[in-house]
Formats: C-alpha cells, structure tokens, sequence
C-alpha cells in the first residue's frame, strides 16, 4: 500500500492555447467496462480488459501499432498481472517498440488514487521522453516476454501514444490514452 494522490488539468484545447498554457500532452480517449467476473480478479479470458483496451483504441482513433508505451495497472497480483500482460499481447503484440511499466512497483497501490497518480506518471514520460523502471521485478512468469517491460532502470522513450490502464474491485476497468500534442 501507498500513499499519494495526482491530479491533471484537462482542458479545452483552443481554450489552453488562447490563455498560453504550456500542453503537456493531449488527452485522446478512454474506454471503460465492467465485467463484474470476481470482487478481485479479473475474468480467466481477460475478456474485461481486451474490451476496455479496445474501447479506448475505438475512442481515441488511435491504432494499436501506435501505443508504444503502456503505464499497466500490475499490482504484483499473480491473476492480475499475468492477465494484464496476456491482454496486452493479444492488443499490442505486433508492436515491436512496445514498452510497459508499473508505476506501482515504485510507489505501491494507492487504491483510489492509483488512476491519477499513474496518469500523471504517463503525462511525464510523454513530456520528458523517460519511462520509469520496473523495480522489484526480478523474475518475470513464464511466458512473458521481458523486452517489452522496462528494467531496472529508467529507459528513453519517444511515445508516440500512451495507454494507461486502471482496474478496481468488482471487475472495473478503465483504459485511458494520451499522446505528444503536436
């Protein structure tokens, strides 16, 4: 568990460059299902996260190939994590630039808090080109592939679209994305 809470200004964009503010990113979309499977597991096929992933893709009219980054839920649950990663790959798996992080390796699971302060951590790599590690990872399940996590150290990154993804209790799911503003 961790304490923490993060906060983003989404505003409209003629409006943020009428008054001069600095665009750290645009927000393009977000998807949002409920798949009511388990009080804390998601659904054996990931069948829940597949369809908020696509959802998002759908909202944003980005293409898969274009989300390079992903900012995972991953709560260091065995069912969730691996899941997690397994609708990821059957998303993004023909992405060859593909990386994915938790910010919660870093700063534990902050509950409600969680979605806006790993929203927050997704806005900063997009302006700062720096994905953070993936700490406490030391051996990865069978099946995963390790060059799409980030390791141990932070990684340079030209993201040319985000997804950060957010999963509650009772089958909630929320995927949301962001790129560079151009």
């Amino acid at each position: 568990m961790g304490e923490g809470a993060g906060v983003l200004l989404l505003e409209e964009l003629e409006h943020a460059k009428q008054r001069g503010a600095e665009i750290y990113a645009e927000f393009l979309g977000g998807g949002f299902t409920c798949d009511a499977y388990h009080m804390t597991e998601p659904h054996p096929d990931g069948a829940g996260v597949i369809l908020c992933i696509e959802k998002a893709l759908a909202h944003s009219g980005v293409s898969k190939e274009d989300v390079n980054y992903i900012n995972a839920h991953a709560t260091s649950t065995p069912a969730g994590d691996l899941k997690e990663y397994q609708a990821l790959m059957h998303c993004f798996s023909r992405n060859p630039e593909l990386k994915v992080n938790s910010t919660k390796s870093m700063i534990g699971h902050l509950l409600g808090a969680a979605g806006g302060v790993e929203a927050v951590a997704t806005v900063q790599a997009i302006r700062t080109r720096w994905v953070h590690p993936n700490i406490n990872l030391e051996s990865p399940d069978k099946g995963v592939d390790a060059s799409v996590l980030v390791g141990p150290k932070k990684e340079r990154l030209n993201i040319k679209a985000a997804l950060s993804n957010s999963f509650g209790f009772g089958g909630h799911n929320s995927s949301i994305i962001f790129a560079p503003y151009k």
